[in-house]
């Protein structure tokens, strides 16, 4: 039986790998997957594809393109939530920020450089026409309880993170939250180590397929949205909200959508160069 590791954040986007895990899917196909949660998010993936501690990644689709073009020996091989994660940007209840304006120039939060909540903001700054030069300031938190701490002292200012992840400390009079920022792009994408990819091309495949065909028929899952409420802490109505707006894909990520992430990030300075399609992407 061959060990796979695979890497992802443990919120109920992934939810489908747990559930086809706890049905021994891939071990009836001799594949020992093994699953590891990531609470530093995307730059704590990156860097464990890089050491091959892991070899899969469910990661942010501008995080992982980001570190391929600075020379992550991986490739995105499909797309896994073809709709935008929607940024809720908060910050601490206690503080006297009520509107994205008037976080303008302060620190925000991030897990780390290269991270999805380091990119975002970026993203937040250009559409609110801040100075990226000048308006942006950051403080690496590693995950949501460096940010609870580190908004809480006063050690930064605003912090961003998928908003329904982060809206029980919404609701607990943790964070205030005082904006959303949807990114312009779908937000999940399978990525994998090229020597895993050259090496277990038919074990890869029986993966995605195992995947594919839980996320095809997720919502129609009896139940799905309490088991999500219970396994995550939600509420029922915003679970229901965000199945209402989320959408899994079994498909690769289009050369135009990978062109636009590209663009954009090139706009703001966070990639030296844009890469070839076939660089970033390999179809199965």
């Amino acid at each position: 039986m061959i060990k796979v590791n695979i890497g992802g954040v443990p919120e109920h986007f992934n939810l489908a790998w747990y559930l086809t895990l706890k049905n021994g899917e891939y071990k009836k196909e001799g594949i020992n997957l093994r699953w590891h949660d990531y609470y530093g998010g995307t730059g704590a993936m990156c860097k464990g594809l890089r050491s091959e501690e892991i070899d899969i990644a469910v990661i942010l689709t501008e995080g992982i393109i980001k570190d391929i073009i600075a020379g992550n020996p991986s490739k995105i091989v499909q797309t896994f939530v073809s709709t935008p994660l929607i940024w809720g940007i908060h910050v601490s209840s206690k503080s006297s920020y009520q509107t994205i304006d008037e976080i303008k120039g302060t620190k925000a939060a991030i897990s780390r450089y290269g991270s999805g909540s380091h990119l975002m903001a970026y993203i937040n700054a250009e559409q609110n026409n801040w100075d990226l030069d000048n308006d942006l300031n950051f403080e690496v938190i590693k995950n949501l309880d460096g940010a609870v701490e580190g908004l809480t002292n006063g050690v930064a200012d605003y912090f961003m993170w998928e908003k329904f992840t982060t809206k029980p400390l919404v609701d607990d009079g943790t964070f205030r939250r005082v904006g959303d920022c949807p990114s312009p792009w779908p937000c999940f994408v399978i990525a994998v180590r090229e020597e895993f990819i050259e090496n277990n091309y038919g074990e890869l495949q029986t993966i995605l397929n195992i995947i594919n065909n839980t996320t095809m028929d997720f919502k129609s899952i009896p139940s799905i949205d309490k088991t999500i409420a219970n396994r995550y802490d939600q509420k029922l109505e915003d679970v229901q909200d965000w199945l209402s707006i989320t959408e899994w894909s079994q498909s690769v990520i289009d050369e135009k959508t990978v062109e636009n992430v590209q663009q954009k990030l090139r706009n703001l300075e966070i990639i030296p160069r844009k890469a070839k399609y076939s660089e970033l992407i390999t179809i199965l």
